[in-house]
């Protein structure tokens, strides 16, 4: 039986199925493939899963938060397993397009619970965000504690997705996990993100805008070990036993930080940017933006003991992997 992969034209989504695809899992991918950043990018995403692997997996261009759209999707569909990682991101978009947050981000998650739930899924795995840790103060964040401070409106409703995801834990015995990513990167990422925008700045010659002045640190975790987390969140669902899970739940409810364990200082990061493209950088310092972390750092204790979760990629072997495919994909 397949598994159903939301986002899969993401960045993670189409990594994820990619892995998937690889262990000879069949997996059916919805997205939507919208302009918050080139689509282009994402149908080559597609692309080159559906020449890899041909019928193995399919794309439906579904809106998760249509309801009505995801039942008709759902009718003629056969899958058990569920990994939702189809969202609206990023946290300065979501201070000019609140609404777009509200519906992707709420509305989306609480109508693929509801699938989940009329499926009797096996297990959903879903995308939560290092975000939701707001204003905690004391580093390494982790599952333990209390994220009621978001400092965006995306970490409120990321938060409010794990709430959600708790009652129907509690209330239907749904087995789910979910998962705190902490700043993706490599291959295949997205354009709104640091590392590709420094990319992009230091290749065209132009300043890197630095906020806080480069003064931040931040757990940057290369995508093939979000991957592997992932993977083996999703084969060992939590158990329906009453015990408490990682994250505080003793329902069939655990949430895992998946994250370098870690924490870089942003300018570590443009030293090798640097090496990786032969250029130096011009810098453009700026001021904190609204809804920024400004420090992130995982504590991973937990998807260690649970899953075995060890990152392999260090910072210094991502960043090169990472402008070697962006000089390839740019033809630079």
């Amino acid at each position: 039986m397949a598994v159903l992969v939301t986002g899969a034209a993401g960045f993670i989504g189409a990594a994820t199925a990619r892995a998937l695809l690889g262990r000879g899992d069949t997996v059916i991918g919805i997205d939507i493939l919208n302009d918050y950043y080139d689509p282009g990018l994402k149908r080559a995403r597609v692309d080159r899963l559906i020449a890899d692997f041909g019928e193995g997996f399919r794309l439906d261009l579904v809106d998760f938060s249509d309801s009505s759209a995801l039942a008709r999707f759902s009718e003629a569909a056969d899958f058990d397993r569920i990994i939702h990682l189809g969202a609206q991101v990023g946290v300065r978009y979501s201070l000019q397009h609140p609404e777009a947050y509200v519906q992707s981000n709420m509305v989306g998650h609480a109508n693929m619970l509801e699938l989940a739930r009329q499926r009797a899924s096996s297990h959903f795995v879903y995308a939560s965000s290092s975000s939701v840790y707001g204003g905690n103060k004391s580093l390494p964040f982790r599952v333990e504690d209390r994220v009621d401070h978001p400092l965006s409106l995306y970490a409120a409703t990321k938060k409010a997705d794990e709430l959600m995801s708790e009652t129907y834990a509690s209330l239907y015995r749904l087995p789910q996990t979910g998962l705190r990513f902490f700043t993706v990167y490599g291959p295949w990422g997205r354009p709104d993100m640091a590392m590709w925008i420094f990319a992009k700045a230091l290749f065209a010659g132009d300043p890197l805008p630095l906020y806080n002045r480069g003064e931040m640190r931040r757990d940057f975790t290369y995508i093939d070990d979000i991957v592997a987390g992932i993977l083996a969140s999703l084969d060992a669902p939590p158990a329906d036993n009453g015990e408490t899970k990682a994250g505080g739940s003793t329902a069939p409810h655990a949430i895992y930080n998946i994250g370098n364990n870690r924490s870089e200082d942003l300018m570590r990061v443009v030293e090798l940017l640097e090496q990786a493209t032969g250029r130096k950088a011009l810098i453009d310092p700026q001021p904190m933006q609204p809804g920024d972390l400004k420090d992130t750092f995982a504590d991973i204790s937990a998807i260690e003991r649970d899953h075995g979760f060890e990152p392999k990629t260090t910072l210094d072997e991502g960043v090169p992997l990472f402008i070697d495919w962006f000089r390839s994909y740019h033809r630079i």
